[in-house]
C-alpha cells in the first residue's frame, strides 16, 4: 500500500492535451479544447501544456482568458520540426518562433521541441529510414544550438528536445549523442520516462548521468508486454497505443516513484507533466484516469503547484 510523502518542492505537476487522447491540432476523434481544459481543471490540475500549435487557441489574449478563467497556467509550449533536413530549416524556424511567441505571451519559458517519427503515426510505413547518416548527426547539435539561441534570446524560451518512439532519438545512446553534441546553454532535455522506456533506454540514469541537462519532464508510463511485442512484431508507434502500451501509473515501466526521487536530488525546480498516450480513444474515458493519476503521483509527493523558478 502506498503511504502519503511529503511534498517534492523541486517539482511542480502539470498534464498536456495528450493524456485526453490530443496528436493533432484538428480530429475528429479528439475532444474539443474547452472540454480538455474542463476536464484538466476538474481533475485538480493547475499547469498544463499547449499540446500540438492550433488545437488551442492560437490568439493570445483568447489563450491567456481560456486557461486564466479556469485557474490554469500554462507551463510550456510544443512544436515539431526536423533538426536532420537543412532544407526544412527555414520553414522550420518560422513555426517555431510563431509557438514560441504564444509560449512566452502566456507567461511558459519551455518549449518542447518533438523530432519527427520515421513510420506513419496512422498507418505505421516507413516514411524515411530509422538512422541518421553521419552527415546528419554532424550537423544536428549545431542546429539544435542554433534553434535553441534564437529561442532564448528572443523570446526568454528555453529549447527542450524530445526524445520519441519512431524518431531518430528514441534510443539512449542517440539520446546522449544528442546531449553530448549539444550545447547546454542553448539546447537541453524534455525527459519523456515512456519513450525512454520505450526505446529500451533508462531515464532514472539519465537523471542521474544529464541532470543539469533536464529542464523538463513528461512522466509517463510503458507496458513492457506490448514493448516487447513492437520489437517481436516491428509494430509502428500508433498501433502500439492502440494496443495499450502507455498505462496509467503505478503500472509499466519505469517506476514513477523512481523518477520522482531521483528527480527530487536535483538542484533545479522541474515541470513533470504527466502524459498518456490515447489516440483514439472515447471521450469519456481521459477524466477518471486524469484524476487517478494526479491522485497516485501525489501519494509520491508530486503535488507542488509552485512556479519553477518562482522561489519557495
Amino acid at each position: 500500500m502506498t503511504t502519503a510523502r511529503t511534498v517534492v518542492g523541486n517539482l511542480c505537476l502539470g498534464s498536456a492535451p495528450d493524456s485526453w487522447g490530443v496528436w493533432f491540432a484538428e480530429d475528429e476523434h479528439q475532444v474539443p479544447y474547452t472540454r480538455f481544459l474542463d476536464e484538466l481543471a476538474e481533475a485538480g490540475y493547475r499547469w498544463l501544456e499547449l499540446g500540438p500549435f492550433g488545437y488551442l487557441p492560437t490568439d493570445p489574449r483568447r489563450l491567456a482568458d481560456e486557461v486564466g478563467s479556469r485557474g490554469l497556467q500554462v507551463s510550456g509550449g510544443t512544436t515539431f520540426g526536423a533538426l536532420h533536413r537543412p532544407h526544412e530549416w527555414d520553414d522550420m524556424v518560422a513555426t517555431t518562433r510563431r509557438v514560441a511567441e504564444l509560449t512566452a505571451a502566456v507567461g511558459a519559458h519551455h518549449l518542447v521541441f518533438i523530432p519527427p517519427m520515421y513510420r506513419d503515426e496512422k498507418t505505421g510505413a516507413f516514411t524515411e529510414s530509422p538512422s541518421l547518416t553521419a552527415e546528419q548527426w554532424a550537423s544536428f547539435g549545431q542546429r539544435a544550438n542554433e534553434l535553441g539561441r534564437i529561442l532564448l534570446e528572443e523570446y526568454d524560451v528555453a529549447l527542450v528536445l524530445h526524445p520519441h518512439a519512431d524518431s531518430h532519438i528514441q534510443t539512449q545512446d542517440e539520446i546522449e549523442r544528442y546531449l553530448n553534441e549539444s550545447d547546454q546553454r542553448y539546447a537541453n532535455l524534455c525527459l519523456d520516462t515512456g519513450h525512454v522506456a520505450y526505446g529500451r533506454g533508462d531515464a532514472v540514469e539519465l537523471i542521474r548521468r544529464y541532470g543539469e541537462r533536464i529542464g523538463y519532464v513528461h512522466i509517463k508510463q510503458m507496458d513492457p508486454v506490448i514493448i516487447d511485442q513492437v520489437y517481436a512484431e516491428n509494430l509502428g508507434f500508433g498501433e502500439a497505443v492502440k494496443r495499450g502500451v502507455c498505462v496509467e501509473p503505478p503500472a509499466g515501466v519505469p517506476n514513477p516513484a523512481e523518477v520522482i526521487d531521483a528527480l527530487s536530488e536535483l538542484d533545479a525546480e522541474v515541470f513533470v507533466i504527466v502524459e498518456q498516450d490515447l489516440y483514439p480513444c472515447a471521450p469519456e474515458v481521459p477524466l477518471p484516469i486524469a484524476i487517478r493519476t494526479r491522485e497516485y503521483l501525489g501519494t509520491r509527493g508530486l503535488a507542488g503547484t509552485k512556479r519553477p523558478g518562482a522561489g519557495s
